[in-house]
């Protein structure tokens, strides 16, 4: 009796359909053809930096990259070659992780420097069968700064039989100084249409039979990762017993029905809450994930903000029906401003979702805030019932409807009127109450300043709105060359402080409605300060009353006396005339030194 032989062992998908060759590479064209260009023109760098997403194929394209340096093709005369064999002994060698030329290393756990001066000791030794000695560096992020100066060098002045290619998905952690030495190329996260392509081919190879919709499903969920997405469809063959629906890779990613999301959406632009806490916990009964119809909820208002603003999106390869149809009879009835609030909504309801002790909980509250949500004015909308000097409110809803309550937001007088007849039978009891609007004038609006005419005007403003300090700079370290409403010129002496321009412009920009330019100018001339100016103006003065006949005879009988100020005679005050005093000439009023007038 002869024993059976045994079965072969499974490989998982993600391994069984590695791609061996650049062909097999999929969503990658750009960076399979600078290769191949490369490999046929001989133009080989000395080190490669892949990088990309989880899964996208980064340690798959080194390996491949070292196959094709490598080939020698099934006569063993080849050259490097864009397409390998796959049955030289290098090939083979590879792909099954035992050449001792090919050197791959895990990154993440042998950061050290011990671990790098381990493989730069082995560049100095040639290869031992193949052509080139090739290092892969996996998750080369990790290492430590000391290792990545170890290895410095070595990259710098590398052999010719050294090829160093790294694979990392945190390219800003790999130092600038290694990327100069290194080629790059960035490996794009995989279109949801050709993953789907590309799924439906491995399962017809697996022999199961897995609905479209199925397969779109994975592909969303696996966001670019063939890795992933391979994964997922592993998973859904065995769970459907290669018979796989639409509803079982659903249950299985714990997703809700995409249909029951448009419902769900559409009933909370509408308002309706009691029909979307509804809809939610059906959805929660048949095992969807709160936080992931939140998700499903941001996905859709994202695509109907796509359709809102650019219809022609709906004619996109891989979108099914319900969103073609559905989705674009929706987004011709809302606002872009209702989908922008909706979206910022949904962000913060998400955060809260996660962190929360009941997720259900936070889901439902965070669809109540949106359905209320709905029921407010755009900006736009409340600006122009703010101009028409009343806020209208919303027409109240019944217990179905489920959002109309809430204070109006608005400058309206609100008077709730009692009403203590009975409710119509269903109505739910109580009694009804109507609510009216009455306008309140609005207050009006602040008085502007006048606008200053000239740099003293200016000046004076600042000290009437209690700027001191910027008056007194302004008073006596600004020289003013030219004033204009609106512009300034002005030389500023070394005392004043150096920030002095911009704040008279935020200032007067603020106080007058208008916008101001305040800028220095040390070429044209400038006049005084207005402390120089004040000075000249009372020195000119005194010399005016001195010259005065009155004054001059005052000076000449009293020898020594001096003037003290002079004021104007109209604004000046002045005691009460005596009974025998007449009214003498209208001049300036002149104090001598204290005590004189008593002699």
């Amino acid at each position: 009796m002869t024993d059976s032989p045994a079965p072969a062992p499974y490989r998982v998908l993600a391994r069984k359909y590695r791609p061996t060759d650049f062909a097999g590479l999929i969503g990658q064209e750009a960076m399979v053809r600078t290769l191949s260009n490369a490999i046929r023109g001989g133009r080989l760098a000395h080190a490669f930096v892949l990088t990309g997403v989880r899964g996208v194929g980064k340690t798959t394209t080194a390996r491949i990259i070292a196959r094709a340096l490598n080939c020698i093709g099934p006569d063993g005369k080849g050259g490097p070659t864009i397409e390998p064999c796959g049955v030289c002994e290098h090939c083979r060698a590879i792909a099954e992780d035992r050449h001792v030329d090919i050197l791959e290393m895990d990154a993440a756990s042998r950061t050290g420097i011990d671990d790098i001066r381990e493989l730069t000791n082995q560049v100095r030794y040639r290869p031992t069968s193949a052509r080139y000695k090739v290092f892969i560096l996996d998750e080369v992020h990790m290492l430590s700064e000391k290792a990545w100066n170890a290895l410095l060098k070595t990259l710098e002045e590398p052999p010719e039989h050294m090829k160093f290619v790294f694979c990392t998905t945190e390219i800003r952690k790999v130092p600038v100084t290694v990327l100069s030495r290194c080629q790059r190329f960035d490996l794009r996260r995989v279109e949801m249409d050709v993953l789907s392509r590309h799924f439906a081919a491995i399962a017809a190879k697996e022999e199961a039979e897995i609905e479209p919709g199925a397969l779109a499903m994975i592909a969303r969920a696996a966001d670019g990762s063939v890795r992933d997405g391979l994964s997922l469809l592993d998973q859904a063959i065995s769970h459907g017993g290669r018979q796989v629906s639409e509803a079982q890779v659903r249950d299985m990613l714990g997703l809700a029905d995409r249909a029951r999301v448009f419902d769900l959406l559409d009933a909370v632009f509408k308002g309706e809450i009691a029909p979307a806490l509804d809809l939610i916990d059906q959805q929660y009964a048949a095992g969807a994930d709160p936080v992931v119809v939140i998700q499903d909820m941001l996905e859709l208002v994202h695509w109907l903000t796509r359709l809102k603003v650019s219809p022609a999106a709906a004619d996109t390869a891989g979108v099914s029906e319900t969103e073609r149809v559905r989705g674009a009879e929706m987004a011709t009835k809302l606002s872009l401003a209702a989908l922008t609030r909706a979206w910022q909504m949904l962000l913060k309801g998400l955060a809260e979702t996660r962190s929360a002790p009941s997720p259900i909980q936070a889901a439902e509250m965070a669809v109540v805030r949106l359905a209320f949500a709905a029921e407010l004015p755009s900006p736009a909308e409340l600006v122009e019932q703010l101009r028409s000097g009343a806020v209208a409110l919303p027409a109240p809803r019944g217990p179905s409807g489920g959002g109309g309550g809430g204070a109006p937001s608005g400058g309206g007088r609100v008077e709730a009127i009692g009403s203590h007849a009975p409710a119509p039978s269903g109505s739910g009891g109580g009694g009804a109450v109507a609510l009216r609007a009455e306008p309140v004038p609005l207050e009006p609006p602040v008085a502007l300043p006048p606008m200053p005419t000239s740099f003293a005007d200016m000046v004076a403003l600042f000290s009437e709105r209690r700027e001191g300090v910027l008056a007194v700079s302004l008073r006596s370290q600004v020289n003013p060359v030219s004033f204009a409403p609106g512009r300034i010129e002005w030389r500023q002496q070394s005392k004043a402080p150096s920030d002095l321009a911009p704040k008279v412009a935020r200032l007067l920009s603020e106080w007058t409605g208008r916008r101001w330019t305040v800028a220095l100018n040390a070429t044209d001339p400038a006049e005084p300060t207005l402390a120089e100016q004040e000075a000249g103006a009372e020195l000119r003065r005194r010399q005016d009353a001195a010259n005065h006949p009155l004054v001059k005879a005052v000076m000449t009988a009293f020898p020594g006396a001096a003037i003290e100020a002079v004021r104007d005679l109209d604004t000046a005050p002045s005691p009460e005339p005596a009974p025998d005093e007449g009214e003498g000439d209208a001049g300036p009023d002149i104090e001598l030194f204290p005590g004189e007038e008593d002699l």
